[in-house]
């Protein structure tokens, strides 16, 4: 697959699915072997609040490469359709944008980015 032809969303799809695995398993790994337990520290690492302050956080730090902030913003801008209830259209759209670089991350085959947008999610979200 071609990271280059697959739209913001579908980006977005993969990336939100490899974000969630790597929470889950980062999270088991540490010991949170509760339901309770990994559902609210899952959702302080996959929810739309927590990828978008992610998002911002680095933003500001300039941590993210000229190809990443593209992607970023070919996510962001990909018309998603509707919104959850739980948030708001800019957070939500953030949040989606930081998928697509973890999407198109993952096509490139650049897992070891990957690892460290995680760690960095880690420490900003707290959840380490």
């Amino acid at each position: 697959m071609r990271p280059d032809e697959h739209s913001g969303r579908t980006l977005a799809y993969l990336g939100d699915a490899v974000w969630s695995l790597k929470a889950r398993e980062y999270l088991i790994d540490r010991g949170y072997g509760t339901g309770r337990q990994l559902q609210s520290k899952t959702i302080k690492l996959v929810s739309a609040k927590a990828q978008a302050k992610v998002y911002d956080t680095l933003h500001e730090e300039g941590w993210f490469t000229e190809q990443e902030e593209e992607i970023f913003r070919r996510g962001r801008n990909d018309n998603a359709g509707s919104v959850p209830n739980h948030t708001d259209v800019l957070t939500y759209r953030r949040s989606t944008g930081i998928e697509a670089v973890i999407g198109w991350l993952r096509l490139e085959g650049n897992d070891a980015r990957i690892d460290e947008l995680f760690m960095r999610a880690t420490e900003i979200t707290g959840v380490i």
